[in-house]
């Protein structure tokens, strides 16, 4: 695939965007910038700090931003939720599917359809 340079489409492109096409292609291309910024301080980062609790598992569990409001931290998180447990255990066993219930007894059953009548043919 050729392309032709067209002065005229460059210039109205810099003006339009605010940048020209050799401005954009040395910054597109520049590998050796540092793009770490100033403010990220890693010099007392610790390797591996999670790596073991990582590989034996984790449940990672994001909660909608209404729901996290409600909670100060991830131990209040798991207060609530043993407690909820609790609960459901002293109300429902979950070991064990729950029984399929009666339909209400107040409901009338419905009544067979009546079959078509069958029609003579001609013949």
């Amino acid at each position: 695939m050729e392309f032709e340079w067209d002065a005229k489409k460059a210039e109205s492109n810099a003006a339009k965007h605010g940048v020209t096409f050799l401005d954009m292609n040395q910054h597109i291309h520049q590998s050796n910038k540092d793009e770490m910024r100033p403010e990220y301080d890693f010099s007392h980062g610790v390797r591996g700090k999670h790596y073991a609790a990582y590989r034996a598992g984790t449940n990672v569990v994001f909660l909608d931003p209404d729901v996290a409001k409600a909670f100060a931290d991830s131990a209040s998180v798991n207060q609530a939720l043993r407690l909820l447990l609790q609960l459901a255990r002293t109300n429902v066993s979950l070991d064990r599917q729950p029984a399929k219930t009666a339909p209400p007894a107040n409901r009338v059953p419905r009544r067979a359809k009546k079959p078509k009548p069958v029609r003579a043919t001609r013949g």
